[in-house]
């Protein structure tokens, strides 16, 4: 029997329906992105989040059941931000895409962040050391990537590769879209995670972001 065959160059597949997420499990796909659009509530919700002064920085670790339809644990999620409106909604939908994520992958533990930041938190190009990670922005610049071969996978991390920093990206997530993120630790996927940084938020400028992370 003959081995499956690889495309040389991973890709990036972007898709309006939910359905585009399961492209992830393709060999030759490192990102898969659910092109939705934010509901109103959400946006009136993170931006007024981001009004408020002080920055959200938190982050839990979900003990799910393998295959079970249960809510996650979210009661403490952004508690001090619990008598704004739509705060119900908020954590509904953070609920729901940690189902969806968790029954993508099986998974038993997932991390969660959320997170303001008004400056890059991982501003130049890289791949994560994760097997896959979830990325949503609910306010403010998305994540930016780059297709293969835009920038030398050697030079990733060396020291004098600032000018790689220049690079226009690929492509950049909006506000509400839901990202699969490919990274080095996926199985067979070594060497071809997909290469991304956090944008660089204009003068004044927030945003509100999730992440999850499948740890088992």
């Amino acid at each position: 029997m003959l081995a499956p065959v690889i495309a040389l160059y991973p890709r990036q597949v972007l898709g309006q329906e939910v359905d585009s997420l399961l492209t992830i499990f393709a060999d030759d796909v490192n990102l898969a992105l659910w092109q939705r659009g934010l509901p109103l509530h959400l946006q009136r919700f993170a931006e007024t989040l981001l009004n408020q002064p002080g920055d959200v920085a938190e982050s839990m670790t979900l003990e799910l059941e393998s295959g079970s339809d249960a809510e996650p644990d979210l009661r403490t999620l952004l508690m001090d931000a619990r008598d704004l409106a739509h705060h119900s909604a908020f954590v509904a939908d953070v609920a729901y895409l940690v189902r969806m994520f968790a029954c993508l992958f099986d998974a038993r533990r997932v991390g969660l962040r959320v997170r303001t930041l008004d400056k890059a938190m991982c501003p130049r190009w890289h791949v994560d050391q994760v097997p896959v990670r979830l990325i949503t922005t609910y306010a403010g610049p998305g994540s930016e990537w780059l297709a293969e071969g835009d920038l030398p996978r050697r030079r990733l991390g060396h020291p004098g590769c600032d000018e790689f920093n220049e690079l226009p990206p690929a492509g950049r997530m909006q506000p509400g879209e839901v990202g699969l993120l490919k990274g080095e630790r996926w199985a067979g996927n070594e060497g071809r995670g997909i290469v991304h940084r956090s944008p660089q938020p204009s003068a004044g400028q927030r945003r509100l972001m999730l992440t999850l992370d499948w740890l088992g």
